[in-house]
Formats: C-alpha cells, sequence, structure tokens
C-alpha cells in the first residue's frame, strides 16, 4: 500500500475533510486515480484514502481552487505554505495537486508498521485468529501477549526488548496467512 505522509498540523483538517488534497512540488507522485494509500500525519498513520486526480501544473498556474481543496483559504496562503515546506519555490516550479478522498478514519492513530497486512491491523488479526485457528502453543501465546499488552512494542519488551518484534510479527504474519486460507480474512484494499 502507498502513503501520502503530511506534518502533523494538518491531521484536524484532514480528518474533517477541509483538507483533501496536497500540493507536492518537483517529481510527479507515483500514483493514479483509484489507488488505495495509507495517510499519515504527525508520524502516525492516521486512516486510509483512495486517489481522485492528479494534475500536474506550476506554481505561477495554481488556483484559488487548488488552495481550497488543500485547506488554505487562497493561492498566496497556499504558496507561503509551499514555501516552509520546500527550499526553492518559484512560479516555474513543477507542482502536483493530489486530489483524494478520505475512505476510513483509524480510531486511534496507528504506526505504518501496524498496517502492513494487506491493510488489516495487527490487532484484528490477532482477535481473529485466536477465535478462529487451532494454533500452535508458542503463537497463541504470543498472540494473547500483544492483546494483553496493547501494543506489539510493549509486548517485545515483556519478551526481553524491541529485539523481540520480530516474534510477535512472524505470529502475526502466519496467523493472517491462515486467515486467508480458510477465507476468514483477506485483503481490505
Amino acid at each position: 500500500m502507498r502513503h501520502l505522509e503530511f506534518d502533523g498540523r494538518y491531521k484536524d483538517a484532514i480528518l474533517s475533510g477541509k483538507k483533501r488534497a496536497t500540493v507536492r512540488l518537483g517529481k510527479r507522485p507515483n500514483l493514479t486515480p483509484g489507488d488505495v494509500v495509507l495517510i499519515h500525519s504527525g508520524g502516525y498513520a492516521i486512516g486510509r484514502a483512495v486517489i481522485e486526480r492528479v494534475d500536474s501544473k506550476t506554481v505561477g498556474e495554481l488556483t484559488d481552487e487548488d488552495a481550497f481543496l488543500d485547506g488554505f483559504s487562497s493561492r498566496e496562503e497556499l504558496i507561503e505554505a509551499l514555501k516552509e515546506h520546500y527550499r526553492h519555490v518559484t512560479d516555474d516550479s513543477k507542482a502536483h495537486v493530489v486530489v483524494f478522498r478520505l475512505v476510513e478514519k483509524f480510531d486511534k492513530p496507528v504506526t505504518s508498521s501496524d498496517y502492513a497486512y494487506e491493510g488489516n491491523l495487527p490487532i484484528e488479526i490477532a482477535e481473529m485468529a485466536l477465535k478462529h485457528l487451532d494454533l500452535p502453543e508458542e503463537d497463541r501465546k504470543l498472540l494473547e501477549l500483544f492483546l494483553k499488552s496493547g501494543s506489539l512494542r510493549k509486548a517485545a519488551y515483556k519478551l526481553g526488548g524491541l529485539n523481540k518484534r520480530y516474534l510477535i510479527r512472524d505470529a502475526l504474519k502466519r496467523a493472517y496467512e491462515e486467515l486467508k486460507k480458510k477465507g476468514l480474512m483477506g485483503p481490505r484494499l
């Protein structure tokens, strides 16, 4: 799954629907209409969105409409924000307006690695696996510890340190593959 990353100050505007686009300078983003992306703000995934369109133009061609989609009140305000994020901004700079539609808001911010199982959250995988699969005892214990701890990081510390995260990730991967085989879970894209 692809990602769109934003400064933390844009989180509320994205979640409220005020910010439905982003202007990126330089090389055209590798996104096409219909792509599903994770939306990050302040270092956390806050939701999923579908790319509606990507318009390429120059900074000089940006309009008030582009600014409104990006959550700003005017073209001038948008350009000032671009100057905060990019070193050199001129009227000839290549600009790409990426318009997206938020399709899912996460109840709580999620780290990128927590959303790595084809769009399924690890907590959902662990809950489904414990409920529906005949797991090896070691995997069952790891998934129970993960759920009880509330995060992969906390569970790894209880196992002896962050370097133990791979044990829980491996158990989640095995569980997810088994859930897919049984038709109980699949990609959520």
